[in-house]
């Protein structure tokens, strides 16, 4: 099976405005670039359509992340690499999708947006850390809701420290060493 065939799932997590979604996006333009079936499940879209009426408690974030990797799952069975750019903050979360991966016997890739929350606060792209600090909404993750960080991800890129193009080209040489890309 060849590189462009082989599904999989990459899921991008981090806290809120850690880049995850803009990295998704310009991983996804090269992939297609080169041939690949790829879809983007951006945690925000899926939170809107796939898992509407479910809160931000522990059990609902729960609720919504092993959905996400349940349709991420069969997507990449069929030969779509999937991007998922999810906060998905616990990482009992995160192991049961990688463990529904791993009984499918289709590739999950746990890549960590390490984002430092100050570098997240100031970026705001949605203005939640804003409605957070003014009281107006509560539970954002990695302020006064937890984010377990990955102890140990397949990738951890610090969108800080580099351009787009440059942790997007990091994300694409590590699928590539791993015959995805």
């Amino acid at each position: 099976m060849s590189a462009t065939e082989r599904g999989a799932t990459v899921w991008l997590t981090g806290l809120p405005s850690a880049g995850k979604t803009t990295l998704a996006l310009a991983l996804a333009e090269r992939l297609r670039a080169e041939g690949h079936q790829v879809e983007v499940l951006d945690g925000d879209e899926i939170r809107e359509f796939l898992s509407k009426g479910l809160g931000f408690t522990e059990e609902d974030r729960h609720t919504n992340v092993t959905r996400i990797g349940f349709v991420a799952q069969k997507l990449a069975s069929h030969g779509v690499k999937v991007l998922a750019p999810v906060i998905a903050p616990y990482a009992t979360s995160r192991a049961a999708v990688r463990e529904q991966h791993d009984k499918a016997g289709t590739d999950f890739l746990e890549i960590h947006v390490a984002t430092p929350v100050e570098v997240c606060s100031e970026r705001d792209v949605k203005g939640l850390y804003a409605k957070q600090a003014a009281g107006e909404i509560a539970h954002l993750t990695g302020v006064d809701d937890p984010y377990q960080a990955p102890e140990h991800p397949d990738l951890r890129i610090e969108t800080q420290r580099q351009s787009v193009a440059e942790s997007a080209a990091a994300l694409h040489a590590f699928l590539t060493t791993r015959g995805l890309a």
